[in-house]
């Protein structure tokens, strides 16, 4: 059995741990596209609920510490399986009111489709970057895929609060996976 990860939050208190990972899945490496996935899945979880989902680097995988780790692990795996797959996870609540609005919203576009941080802005009433925001918030990625929110231009975009490198090749392999 692995032994559980703790992860040192970085801030200007004192180091503080957060909850070790319930589980790792690495992606899988080959897929019908035959692209290597550049990405492991770190799921969090507590007995009831999930709490967060985190992209890592490629890493061996975890064997899932409780129950709900091992459902979210089999989810995961049929998602990988097949991306019109529709998760049914119990997720921690999370977020403020507005967060909550925009996640929603995503969780609405359909697998295989996008649509711009604007289209999104103005279904909700809203402005593209708080829009832009709310994703980088998103504490339960693929579950709430907010690699389907892309830029007006049809470029990617940023994912995860970051506007290059390790991320940004996750979201370009998710949006292609949901094409096949």
């Amino acid at each position: 059995m692995t032994t559980p990860r703790l992860v040192k939050v970085a801030s200007r208190e004192p180091a503080q741990q957060i909850a070790p990972f319930a589980a790792i899945l690495p992606a899988p490496s080959t897929m019908s596209d035959s692209n290597s996935a550049p990405f492991a899945l770190g799921i969090r979880c507590n007995n009831d609920d999930i709490t967060a989902i985190e992209y890592l680097a490629p890493c061996a995988a975890q064997v899932p510490q409780s129950l709900l780790a091992k459902e979210a692990v089999r989810q995961f795996n049929a998602w990988f399986a097949d991306p019109a797959f529709v998760f049914g996870l119990p997720l921690a609540p999370a977020g403020t009111p507005f967060q909550r609005r925009v996640w929603e919203a995503i969780a609405a576009i359909p697998s295989g489709d996008t649509q711009s941080y604007g289209a999104l802005a103005t279904q909700i009433g809203s402005g593209p970057r708080a829009v832009g925001n709310a994703c980088g918030a998103n504490p339960y990625p693929l579950v709430v895929p907010c690699h389907r929110v892309i830029a007006a231009d049809r470029g990617l975009g940023g994912f995860a609060r970051q506007r290059g490198g390790f991320l940004l090749e996750v979201k370009r392999w998710l949006l292609q996976h949901e094409r096949h």
